[in-house]
């Protein structure tokens, strides 16, 4: 026999005997089982049982007529004009002297205020906590081995200036108005 036809039957005899092994591990007979889970649904009753039930429920009211009214009588209070509250509650900032302005790609220019740099960043952390209880939107940032305590940001640089004269009267923080990035 030539070299290549015993190595032609060698490799089918091979597969033969991969297969023979292989075939009866992939098919073996049992078809498709399904997953058996328990339920844990309770069973059902073994009979169903009628039981009579007297309604316990009263009669309604009759409503064709309006019911007395119960408790103390009603008070009207004398609501002053919308107009005049809303003329007080108005702000004292004027949206056209200070109107939010985009930079070169089109961001909103924002503000906040630099109130302290800490080294220590508890001190930081208590100005802030602090500043948090009394209803500041305030945050801390790493700047350069520093730990720097920011009130805001807001879009109109007039509110923040208002803003930082109210702190140097509250906590006497000289603060600076400077832009503010998200880095």
């Amino acid at each position: 026999m030539q070299p290549e036809m015993k190595k032609r039957l060698l490799g089918a005899f091979a597969l033969l005997v991969i297969g023979a092994a292989v075939l009866p591990l992939v098919f073996d007979g049992a078809g498709y089982r399904e997953r058996h889970l328990e339920s844990r649904i309770p069973p059902g009753p073994d009979t169903a049982e009628w039981v009579d039930v007297e309604p316990t429920s009263r009669e309604l009211p009759d409503t064709r007529m309006p019911a007395e009214p119960a408790g103390a009588p009603v008070v009207s209070v004398p609501v002053e004009p919308v107009q005049e509250v809303v003329e007080r509650a108005k702000p004292d900032i004027e949206p056209t002297e200070d109107t939010p302005q985009l930079d070169q790609e089109n961001v909103p220019v924002a503000w906040t205020l630099q109130l302290a740099s800490f080294r220590d960043e508890a001190n930081a952390k208590a100005l802030r906590t602090e500043l948090l209880d009394a209803g500041y939107k305030v945050y801390i940032r790493h700047i350069s081995g520093l730990v720097k305590v920011f009130v805001g940001p807001e879009l109109q640089r007039t509110r923040l200036e208002s803003l930082q004269a109210a702190l140097k009267e509250e906590y006497s923080l000289d603060g600076i108005v400077v832009r503010f990035t998200t880095q």
